[in-house]
This record gives structure tokens, C-alpha cells and sequence, in this order.
């Protein structure tokens, strides 16, 4: 199954996060790479995912998904690397 990466800028004050992130983790395979990056696996096009994220977040703010190639690299992510060579 494809890998996505979600990014997101949640840009107004007092933004509340939670809405998203449950949204994000309701994916069966989900990984926190970042603070506010996510990698999910989905039959979903990215333009899916973002329609699916869209309603969570404000009009200024930003939401970036696009599906992974496969090959990365990282350093210190908030998920092991196991999960990361597993699910990318």
C-alpha cells in the first residue's frame, strides 16, 4: 500500500491540534515523523487525504500530502526507524 506524507501549518492562535491528529491517526498504518509531519499507508489518492484532513483545519492554514517514492532519509524523527524502513 502507498505511502503519503501529511504536513501541516496550523497558522491562526489557539489552533487546537487534536481534531487533525485524530483524523491523521484514524488511518490503519500511521507514523509521527515531526512535530507537525505524519506518514500514513493508504489506497487513497493524495487528493483524497486531503479532502478527508481539509475540514480540520482553518482556511489559512497550510496542509501539504504527497505520496512517497519509497526512498528517504532521515535523522532523530519521533518514530523509530524500524517503522520507518517498514512503512515507507
Amino acid at each position: 500500500m502507498p505511502s503519503y506524507i501529511i504536513s501541516y501549518d496550523l497558522c491562526e492562535p489557539g489552533q487546537d491540534y487534536e481534531n487533525l491528529i485524530n483524523k491523521i491517526k484514524s488511518y490503519a498504518t500511521w507514523g509521527k515523523i515531526n512535530k507537525s509531519t505524519w506518514v500514513v499507508n493508504s489506497a487513497e489518492r493524495s487528493t483524497d487525504i486531503r479532502n478527508k484532513l481539509k475540514p480540520y483545519v482553518d482556511r489559512g492554514d497550510k496542509l501539504f500530502v504527497a505520496k512517497l517514492t519509497g526512498e528517504a532519509a532521515w535523522t532523530n524523527c519521533d518514530c523509530s526507524d524500524n517503522w520507518l524502513k517498514a512503512n515507507l
